[in-house]
């Protein structure tokens, strides 16, 4: 197997597993939309960011996808008048969690995007290298 089709194969399975962890990450967001706190006054779900970063791998020379950081956001949380809810302060407000329902939706669009963009590479990649094996074999 050529070192440049086995390098494809490595980073297309790094940018896979990249999407995967995103998925998972916009996911939880999408699970806690409307987690508020349990006490009243107290802070909600907040939701959380994903951020890649390219390492490279001195074995294939290939710059492979690398999550470096998933933090909170740090944007204010909605206020909603929800006076009988249990997490309602002094005022009757709720803090409800920072998650905004299209962006997380358009975030696990262009994930699966992404996904489906590694997985093709990677079956390129291994029909090449298919093909290879049997242009060894035909020339034997």
């Amino acid at each position: 197997m050529s070192d440049a089709l086995s390098a494809a194969l490595k980073v297309s399975g790094s940018g896979l597993m990249a999407q995967s962890e995103r998925m998972r990450v916009v996911s939880e967001n999408l699970a806690n939309a409307q987690s508020t706190s349990d006490i009243p006054g107290g802070d909600p779900y907040r939701r959380k960011t994903i951020s890649f970063a390219a390492e490279l791998d001195r074995a294939s020379g290939g710059a492979m996808v690398e999550v470096s950081a998933i933090a909170r956001d740090p944007t204010e949380f909605p206020m909603e008048y929800l006076p009988g809810h249990e997490a309602a302060d002094a005022s009757g407000y709720v803090k409800m969690p920072n998650v905004n329902m299209l962006v997380e939706i358009a975030d696990m669009r262009e994930a699966g995007r992404g996904y489906e963009a590694n997985l093709q590479s990677m079956k390129q990649a291994r029909e090449m290298i298919s093909m290879t094996i049997d242009l060894l074999r035909s020339s034997s």
